[in-house]
């Protein structure tokens, strides 16, 4: 049986978690897989992330995306960055699928009422490379996988480990995949919620809560007994929040999910492809061409530091969580990634006095 972060005692941060602990802690926000094994050779998949229920086309969202390190396929990044605004679900699947990716939204996008006259679609889909285990030359993943994965999309738990998108990839040299989380900000900051979801595929000299695991276990990125190929790897971060913030500050906000990714002992290597997509749900902006878009009551600069703390926690949690919730794969000529050995971890977060450590904090963790 696999556990979560906190169901093995691990508490990352001060900030306390959503009701899920998911990304689907922000109203409205949805999730859903397509994960597709198939002989020997297949393991790959689709993870649909939906900001709202609604038509994205005809009411977007402000959205921005940052880039850690450029070694990667994002489509959609330049009219995100211009317009500031998200117009389709998100969608993550494998390096060589983003084209299938981009179809899908595109279908789907196209088959909403009230988008007949759609001439254009700004299809975001983001990658990584899962060729280790997966035939990923086969180019699996079809436009109608994306649709089911959107069709399937839902509230409440998220699906975690080897599935959807998270299916092939692999993380510090153990199984990878899909992990979210969650934080939510003191009353006196507005109670807003930040919520995280990722596909983990990268390497490094894996750090928990601060316990050196990656280098007890004995398996990390330059070593001289490990298998771990140096400068490989890549991840995707969604970060999604129900605070009123415009396209600047979600920029500032997907910045620091980067420093969640490096608390987990990343350093994001000359190969590996780190993007940050950040979204609120928040306010609506119509697709209707008006002189004025509707205003809005933004967050202000001096009240960001709650938000930008509760991402990088969410951001490191859901790492931790995509790496534990993953169960070991076999796949293309018989390559393996075993799931990371759970007892030893807690052995060894316990050993540096870290297992159970928020229950020796006090402060805002309690407040509702």
């Amino acid at each position: 049986m696999r556990n979560r972060a906190r169901e093995l005692g691990i508490h990352v941060g001060i900030l306390p978690p959503g009701h899920w602990n998911s990304i689907t802690d922000v109203a409205g926000v949805r999730v859903g897989h397509v994960t597709i094994i198939e002989g020997e050779a297949i393991r790959t998949g689709v993870t649909a992330i939906l900001p709202h229920g609604g038509n994205h086309f005809q009411e977007k969202l402000p959205a921005a995306a940052h880039i850690g390190n450029g070694f990667g396929k994002m489509a959609g990044y330049s009219q995100l960055r211009e317009l500031g605004t998200l117009e389709t679900p998100i969608i993550l699947t494998n390096t060589l699928a983003i084209a299938a990716g981009i179809e899908g939204l595109i279908r789907h996008t196209l088959s909403q009422p009230g988008n007949e006259n759609v001439r254009s679609v700004n299809s975001v889909v983001g990658e990584t490379s899962d060729a280790f285990l997966n035939d990923i030359r086969a180019l699996r993943v079809t436009a109608a996988d994306v649709r089911h994965a959107i069709n399937n999309a839902k509230d409440g738990p998220v699906e975690e480990g080897a599935v959807g998108a998270g299916t092939g990839t692999s993380c510090f040299g153990f199984k990878g995949g899909i992990g979210t989380s969650s934080r939510r900000v003191p009353r006196d900051f507005g109670g807003y919620t930040v919520g995280v979801l990722v596909q983990s595929n990268y390497e490094g000299i894996l750090t928990l809560n601060g316990a050196p695991v990656g280098r007890e276990l004995g398996r990390f990125s330059f070593s001289q007994h490990t298998e771990i190929p140096r400068g490989h790897g890549s991840c995707m971060i969604v970060v999604a929040t129900d605070a009123p913030l415009d396209a600047r500050n979600l920029e500032r906000l997907a910045r620091r999910a980067t420093i969640g990714l490096g608390r987990t002992g990343s350093v994001m290597d000359n190969g590996s492809g780190d993007f940050v997509i950040a979204f609120s749900t928040a306010y609506r902006i119509p697709a209707t061409t008006v002189l004025h878009d509707p205003p809005v009551a933004l967050v202000s600069n001096s009240h960001m530091d709650p938000l930008f703390l509760a991402c990088a926690e969410a951001t490191e949690e859901a790492l931790y969580n995509s790496l534990f919730m993953a169960t070991s794969i076999t796949g293309r000529d018989g390559n393996c990634r075993e799931a990371i050995p759970l007892d030893r971890v807690v052995e060894i977060c316990r050993r540096h006095q870290l297992v159970g450590l928020l229950d020796r904090l006090s402060g805002i963790r309690n407040e509702e």
